[in-house]
């Protein structure tokens, strides 16, 4: 049996939880961007604030230390609520629901509509929990729909870039074996036959495709199993050995 937790936005497969796809791969991808990116936010963050350094510096290292080390988060966080509101209006949207839409996200669904108009997408599932029973996972893709004769899995995306990254997440939506439809009942996977991302920002909305499903699906693969060992590498490091928990002395010198 598969279940989603609305709640807790938590997946569970046959009684037991699953990872959700994008905590798959951030734990199992190297992502270096995010280092470059943490540190130039806290550079910008400081160039920006002069004024404001001598108050902070006042109250000692470790407060200063800790603010400027949680500066990236606050900025992912804020970006990260701006991502949601759109990715709420995106869905009501393409259901032709209607919504009131803030002044300061007006760019960005002016630009969706734009698109909407010009690709005419039909909506086949739009935020419905899917999951993979073979290899342990489960996720909530932004929609499926039929565009231009073919089944498309599109991720929608608000961040100031798009990265090839994406790739492996839309293939691993793409391959589960099974969603949960409104009434929170098991039905087969449609075959996906292409993916993208739907590129949504303040001036307007792009498609780019995302190349071979199964490709990007061994990839992802891959990144489930580095995730599972990093996992178990954490729990590798305990007491240290004595020399009596070694049977054959002579392992101490090998």
């Amino acid at each position: 049996m598969f279940t989603y937790n609305d709640d807790s936005h938590s997946y569970w497969l046959d009684g037991k939880r699953v990872p959700n796809v994008t905590t798959i791969i951030r734990g199992g991808v190297p992502i270096p961007t995010l280092v470059d990116w943490s540190a130039r936010m806290t550079a910008e963050w400081v160039y920006d604030h002069q004024a404001e350094l001598p108050a902070l510096m006042s109250g000692g290292r470790a407060p200063a230390v800790a603010f400027l080390s949680g500066i990236h988060n606050e900025v992912r966080d804020r970006a990260g609520v701006k991502g949601t509101q759109v990715h709420t209006l995106a869905e009501a949207i393409i259901h032709d629901q209607p919504t009131e839409v803030p002044q300061e996200l007006a760019g960005y669904v002016a630009g969706y509509v734009r698109f909407l108009n010009e690709f005419q997408p039909e909506p086949i599932l739009t935020e419905r929990p899917v999951a993979n029973r073979a290899l342990r996972y489960a996720g909530r893709p932004d929609l499926i729909a039929e565009l231009g004769g073919q089944l498309w899995l599109l991720d929608n995306k608000t961040s100031t870039y798009v990265y090839g990254d994406t790739a492996l997440q839309c293939a691993a939506y793409a391959r589960s074996e099974v969603y949960l439809n409104a009434e929170g009942e098991e039905r087969p996977m449609p075959h996906i036959e292409r993916i993208g991302v739907v590129h949504i920002g303040p001036m307007g909305t792009e498609l780019y495709p995302l190349g071979d499903i199964d490709t990007a699906f061994t990839e992802f693969a891959a990144a489930r199993a580095t995730y599972e060992g990093t996992k178990r590498r954490r729990r590798l490091i305990g007491e240290p050995m004595r020399l009596e928990d070694i049977h054959d002395p002579w392992e101490v010198r090998a």
